[in-house]
């Protein structure tokens, strides 16, 4: 097995896979599955790797567009820098949406467990990423909270070898303008890395705007027994948002679906982490790794989405620490560890509109909160046989929370003394404990075949605002430790040298999903069911010519039966989620003729689904063509062209139905932008 070394491939064309596929699937080294290197063909679930050559050649504007790439994986794009996030799951809203995923940079969590952000990614400086890896399903041992459905990890680029500086400019119709730099190098047993990216755009629809800028800083000090790894990163985001437009025939409509009926509308975010990872050779089969870390962020945006319109202002600031003991002998490989984390997380709503319908003109809520996580892990792999290796862990999850109410207990009242649906609960604290037991089989049937089988459970905590952000019909059922069971099987191939199989078939269930009905009650006690199969496959038609193809079927049920006041959204067992694709699929002819011209034709398809939980309003789905081409016009000087939504259909990046009317964010028509990269 690969332990404690990193391995690249390099160039677009290895890359790309026109090299021996029996050498790129070899040399695939992903980190996340145990914060270390470790090659893909040795992990028995579903991970895949977007690599630096694939993500300079998508020159994404969002970061939805590289992870299209990956099976089980969908992200509806919101306005600006939004998005809402589907891993072998339906496209979850709320704290579900918030809490199911776990989004990482370098192996850190981007916000504390139960403070997490819904569009958590923009934090994230996918901009100047060396790779993304993507975990689907419940993680392993050395993940827990917020990790239930999957795993995103974006990782920053090394100190290089030697000098290197890099410069990169695009732009676009749509009035986009992305640039970035970076300049790296090692001398002796340091090595440096700094990275910088902004984006400005005027936005598709009126009055959404964009500008956001990142930095991150890395410092490498490495000798034979003790390295040290250290990463500073820096976001800021301001977005003016725009919101739906309503009706079926407004996404139909090209002057309709460009404007913006909350031209009000803001989001400002800012956060910064540094972490420093130490790792420590003990002895030939013992490594210690120690990560402190350091968070902080703030935001602040207006509720569009809400008739209030009220101003939320939240924000965090934690410190920890991950560590984990490797113990690698002969047949036996036993990892185990310990994570800590402190959080103190606020959050102030205050609504300036006078009093409308419930939305009572005045403070809504104004909460501190305190929180303690504290987890212990430990994994065993053991070699059965020349080709069978067997893998069981185990992590128990503690989380403590102080809530604080810095405003008046119960019912908030307006200056005219009206009461609301804004219920401030009074002082409390709360504790939940969580245990994740993992197993699995591993056997390789040959040289090039291997097959896996593996039972899994995910569990996290509530959200803070779960517990803590009510409303007076929201009382009766408090949200609990959310809970899914996953069982899988996997198969990897390869036939010749030119074509590769990776198939993995899921079936997870999922109980105490807390989610918010259509009367705007808690339901705390909420089933769902998720069936599917996935594969990534690729096939050299030619020397020149690679046909990759990334597909998803998945039925998202819901297995529990729930009426509502009015009838038109009950819940029935058996009926789909909403939002939730039965099939999506990403198709790419990359054509590389010769070393300095690669190109891509790409579609992306996504199947009807519905939009609502009664299953009785749907969208028909889209699919779109892209093509990209870059070329290496010298060995310092590079040009590239993306033509997206090449056939200019009218499409929608999210649909939804709410208070009667169906609601979309349109997606962006044909656009047209190039680049220049510079580097030496």
């Amino acid at each position: 097995m690969i332990k404690g070394c990193v391995v690249s491939v390099v160039g677009s064309w290895a890359a790309l896979g026109f090299v021996s596929f029996a050498s790129a699937q070899e040399d695939t080294i992903i980190v996340t599955a145990e914060r270390r290197a470790q090659s893909a063909a040795e992990i028995a679930r579903s991970i895949s790797v977007l690599d630096g050559d694939t993500l300079a050649l998508i020159s994404a504007d969002h970061v939805s567009e590289a992870l299209a790439r990956v099976p089980g994986v969908g992200l509806h794009r919101g306005s600006g820098a939004e998005h809402l996030t589907a891993i072998r799951s339906p496209v979850l809203t709320g704290g579900a949406g918030a809490g199911s995923f776990l989004f990482l940079e370098n192996g850190v969590a981007l916000r504390s467990a139960g403070f997490a952000n819904i569009n958590g990614l923009f934090d994230a400086h996918h901009e100047i990423a060396k790779s993304i890896e993507v975990v689907r399903g419940p993680s392993g041992a050395l993940y827990g909270a917020n990790a239930i459905h999957g795993v995103i990890n974006v990782l920053t680029p090394r100190p290089s070898d030697t000098l290197s500086v890099f410069g990169e400019v695009f732009g676009d119709t749509e009035d986009r303008y992305r640039w970035k730099s970076s300049v790296s190098g090692t001398e002796g047993a340091n090595g440096f890395y700094a990275g910088v990216s902004a984006v400005s755009e005027s936005g598709y629809r009126d009055d959404a705007s964009l500008d956001q800028q990142k930095l991150t800083l890395r410092h490498v000090f490495d000798n034979d027994q003790l390295s040290v790894d250290t990463i500073f990163s820096f976001d800021n985001l301001e977005q003016e948002t725009a919101g739906f437009i309503f009706g079926r025939d407004a996404l139909e409509d090209r002057i309709i679906r460009r404007t913006n009926n909350f031209p009000f509308a803001f989001r400002d975010a800012k956060s910064a982490r540094l972490q420093s990872t130490i790792a420590v050779e003990v002895n030939e089969a013992t490594r210690l790794h120690v990560t402190p870390y350091a968070r902080w962020n703030d935001m602040a945006f207006l509720q569009h989405f809400l008739p209030s319109r009220s101003l939320e202002e939240n924000g965090h600031w934690s410190v920890g620490a991950q560590s984990a003991i490797y113990h690698d002998v002969g047949p036996l490989s036993l990892i185990a560890g310990i994570d800590a984390e402190y959080t103190e997380g606020s959050l102030r709503e205050f609504q300036e509109r006078p009093t409308i319908f419930s939305f009572t003109q005045g403070l809504h809520y104004d909460y501190d909160v305190r929180a303690i996580n504290a987890s212990g892990f430990v994994q065993g792999e053991y070699q059965l046989g020349p080709r069978t290796f067997a893998n069981a862990a185990l992590r128990v999850d503690g989380t403590i929370y102080d809530y604080d109410n810095l405003t008046a207990d119960g019912i908030g009242l307006d200056p005219q003394g009206n009461s609301g649906r804004f219920l401030r609960l009074p002082d409390q604290i709360n504790r939940f404990v969580t245990a994740s037991p993992k197993f699995s089989l591993r056997h390789e049937f040959t040289d090039t075949a291997s097959g896996y089988f593996s039972l899994a459970r995910g569990a996290r905590p509530p959200q803070t605002t779960d517990l803590y952000r009510l409303q007076v019909n929201q009382t009766g059922d408090q949200a609990r430790p959310e809970l899914i069971d996953a069982v899988e099987i996997g198969y990897r191939d390869r036939f010749g040298d030119y074509v590769t199989v990776d198939i993995a078939g899921f079936f997870m269930e999922k109980k105490n999903f807390f989610f918010r009905d259509a009367d705007g009650f808690n339901v705390a006690n909420g089933r769902t069911r998720h069936l599917g199969i996935e594969a990534d496959i690729g096939i050299a038609l030619h020397e020149t010519l690679l046909l990759r193809s990334a597909f998803t079927y998945a039925a998202h049920t819901y297995r529990f039966n729930r009426p509502t006041g009015n009838g038109n959204e009950s819940i029935t067992s058996g009926d789909d989620v909403d939002t939730a694709p039965r099939f999506i699929a990403n198709t790419r002819l990359s054509w590389h003729p010769t070393a300095w011209l690669t190109a891509e034709a790409e579609l992306v398809s996504l199947s009807s689904y519905f939009t609502d939980a009664a299953n009785n309003s749907s969208y028909d789905g889209h699919t779109l063509l892209h093509l990209r081409a870059q070329a290496s016009l010298t060995d310092k000087l590079a040009m590239y062209v993306v033509l997206r939504n090449v056939t200019d259909t009218l499409y929608a990046e999210r649909a939804d139905f709410a208070f009667g009317n169906d609601r979309f964010f349109p997606g962006e028509v044909r656009t047209l932008g190039m680049g220049i990269r510079i580097s030496r």
